[in-house]
């Protein structure tokens, strides 16, 4: 038997006789005394990210009623389960390191005790019983809707939420009486804008698999399943945009179905819906934006709506003009596509995932305070702040962008319908053409 060690502190044992050769790792004991502080400073680390203060889905910090109600009941049991936690691993450490073996006889063995036996049954059932009682009442009082005053339906689907907001038998929405000489049902996407202080209820359901509804700092999560409606209620005293993500996986670009609630005071909730309802009107004639809309017309309409966006359809009559309607059942494999009616009035596109504002622009209005909130968001996107890399990229090649199942392959298994937006193969001019013309829309 002989033995060598090489430069890297391994340990070679052999034998000449049997022709084997054995390696023995040789742990640098300075290495050996660093393990324990690294391993302290990672899990610092991630201790401490779990502290962030500005996590736009934080539980921790609640905007809504509900969500008060679910952070009022959540720290207690986090409390005691931390408590518990800690107890149970001491406990442990001790019984390891105490109690290791060392040859010693064997130790006085507890069963057939009753009152251990007991002790270590009830105390279990009566920790249970502390967090079960509070829970059920929580979870009782976030079921009832009755209290709520607007009715908002909301439809999620691959991958992006639509909302529908209905008119009322006295012709309001949301107990708001538009402006407007029409008023019809507001349809939009990405972001569901509600007046402060108003307890809201969400009607929602899917057009194609399971998703699952969850702004954290205004309720808990719903899942929103196809040919069910589920109920959800949400409230806000508080102007601000609150986040929200699908937690339920729903396919390729489940990470990117994103959402974000706008919570407005009544006077810009009334703006923002005046605003949706305005009437139509053209860009002017011979500007790029005019050019636009045509481009829109023949590349995006077919699944893509904007309301009274109207087409002369050929003929030399300036009053024959016919409305423009999109059929997305015809082309998108789910049957519906966002609404783009008034798309900069919005700061985000493609299910809430890119933003339609740079980095600067949308800091002012995220962080803006509550009493000016309302208005940096009513301002839209101007061509300033308009974040036009993203949108450039996303019409240039939107499957390449966000995964969609948009590619050719895959329309034998849908019909020869995409799974969303699909590559158009635009050129820099018709995108320079649509560009100028959403900006108008807002």
């Amino acid at each position: 038997m002989n033995g060598h060690m090489n430069h890297d502190r391994t340990i070679w044992v052999g034998s000449h006789d049997a022709h084997t050769l054995v390696a023995v790792s040789a742990v640098n004991p300075r290495r050996r005394r660093r393990i324990p502080g690294i391993a302290a400073a990672v899990g610092a680390a991630i201790a401490l990210s779990a502290c962030a203060t500005d996590a736009p889905q934080d539980t921790w910090q609640p905007a809504g009623e509900n969500a008060q109600k679910i952070h009022d009941l959540q720290w207690p049991v986090f409390l005691t389960a931390g408590i518990v936690g800690v107890l149970v691993f001491g406990l442990l450490a001790v019984t390891v390191l105490r109690f290791r073996d060392k040859g010693q006889s064997m130790p006085e063995q507890t069963h057939g005790k009753p009152v251990i036996e007991y002790l270590f049954i009830a105390i279990p059932a009566v920790i249970l019983a502390a967090i079960a009682i509070p829970t059920v009442g929580v979870v009782m009082a976030l079921a009832d809707t009755d209290d709520t005053e607007c009715v908002i339906n909301v439809t999620g689907q691959q991958w992006w939420w639509e909302y529908d907001y209905e008119v009322e038998d006295d012709g309001t929405i949301c107990g708001f009486a538009p402006t407007a000489a029409e008023t019809a049902p507001i349809v939009t996407s990405g972001q569901l804008v509600i007046p402060a202080d108003t307890k809201v209820l969400l009607r929602g359901t899917s057009r194609d698999v399971i998703h699952s509804y969850w702004i954290p700092r205004l309720n808990g999560k719903r899942d929103m399943v196809p040919g069910r409606v589920h109920y959800l209620r949400l409230s806000s005293e508080t102007p601000g945009i609150y986040a929200g993500q699908c937690t339920e996986f729903c396919g390729l670009s489940h990470a990117n179905m994103r959402m974000e609630t706008i919570v407005l005071e009544p006077d810009h909730f009334q703006q923002w819906l005046d605003n949706e309802l305005e009437p139509y009107t053209s860009p002017e004639e011979g500007t790029l934006a005019a050019a636009g809309e045509s481009t829109f017309i023949t590349q995006c309409s077919r699944c893509h709506q904007v309301n009274g966006l109207v087409d002369d359809r050929g003929t030399d009559d300036p009053d024959d003009d016919t409305l423009v309607v999109s059929y997305p059942d015809q082309f998108v494999y789910s049957g519906a596509a966002p609404n783009l009616t008034n798309l900069m009035g919005r700061n985000t596109f493609a299910g809430a995932t890119f933003d339609l504002l740079t980095d600067e622009c949308r800091a002012d209005v995220w962080e803006a305070d509550p009493e000016v909130f309302g208005e940096r968001y009513l301002a839209g996107v101007t061509e300033d702040c308009l974040n036009e890399i993203e949108l450039r990229e996303w019409l240039r090649n939107s499957p390449a962008k966000k995964p969609m199942y948009a590619d050719a392959e895959m329309l034998t298994e849908t019909d020869g319908k995409t799974r969303g937006m699909p590559y158009l193969a635009l050129s820099e001019d018709q995108i320079d053409e649509l560009i100028a013309y959403l900006l108008e829309r807002k």
